[in-house]
């Protein structure tokens, strides 16, 4: 029976690239010159430093757009909140997706069912397995999850036969 995997993966050595060249830019930029601003990889977590929260934008869009030239979705940062960490300086923690979410999957799940598509959608783990019997209402799945949930960065793994 065919079927496929919904799945939500970064790829995490691309991810730890995009930090390093960002850690790179920051340390040869005339206007960080002398700051503290700094970007590190902890498992899933990045996290950025700076005096102020004008330079803790600026490392944003720096992140940003080493992540894009990498070909890794930006959708796939989750920021946290700016904290004041001592006198000016700032630091935030973007969370890096890795998995779908129960709600998300559920979302899926209902979604397909609601097709009226003769598919099955499954929830394995952090993964959503979509089965069926024609080739052809998967790839209707797979255009409809795109358009539905727009949001994740979702990929889709395993088309088997």
């Amino acid at each position: 029976m065919p079927s496929f995997d919904t799945v939500l993966e970064p790829n995490l050595v691309e991810v730890k690239n995009a930090v390093e060249q960002t850690q790179r830019e920051i340390g040869t930029r005339f206007d960080f010159k002398g700051s503290s601003a700094a970007v590190e990889l902890k498992d899933h977590d990045i996290i950025a430093h700076a005096d102020s929260d004008f330079q803790l934008q600026q490392v944003e869009d720096i992140l940003r757009n080493k992540l894009t030239k990498r070909q890794v979705d930006v959708r796939f940062l989750d920021p946290g909140k700016v904290e004041k960490i001592g006198g000016d300086r700032v630091k935030q923690v973007f969370r890096v997706r890795n998995g779908i979410g129960s709600e998300d999957a559920k979302k899926i799940q209902q979604l397909i069912k609601g097709s009226k598509l003769k598919l099955q959608a499954a929830i394995q783990g952090d993964a959503v397995r979509v089965s069926g019997a024609k080739r052809d209402d998967l790839q209707t799945a797979i255009a409809l999850i795109r358009k539905e949930m727009a949001q994740l960065p979702l990929s889709f793994q395993n088309f088997r036969d």
